[in-house]
């Protein structure tokens, strides 16, 4: 009779990233999902910092193009369900200031990591 096998599973935090960087070398694909949150401190008299957080995913090649195809298939039933995703028009908007701004040479208060 076989031995039992246990199993021990550690579970990450869930994580919403609002940003991702992927890199590749010859033998694997590097995912880092970024997470910027903005926090003030009343200390730093009324500056504003950034907290990022990010995880980090590598893959192979192969898995790499699997995950393509899932992310694909999924992306398309849920369009099916739900309808054509479209970029959220305050981003729109938020781009469209910030574009405006840095050709006129001003100073955005909107963050530069959009898009």
């Amino acid at each position: 009779m076989a031995e039992p096998v246990n199993i021990h599973i550690n579970e990450g935090d869930t994580f919403f990233a609002h940003e991702v960087t992927i890199n590749f070398t010859p033998t694997q694909f590097t995912f880092d999902f970024k997470n910027i949150t903005p926090r003030t401190d009343p200390r730093s008299k009324g500056r504003v910092s950034f907290l990022l957080k990010h995880n980090v995913v590598m893959t192979d090649p192969w898995h790499t193009k699997q995950i393509v195809n899932v992310l694909s298939s999924v992306v398309k039933r849920y369009e099916e369900e739900f309808g054509v995703i479209k970029k959220p028009k305050a981003i729109e908007i938020a781009e469209k200031k910030q574009k405006t701004m840095v050709q006129k040479g001003e100073k955005t208060e909107t963050p530069t990591y959009l898009g």
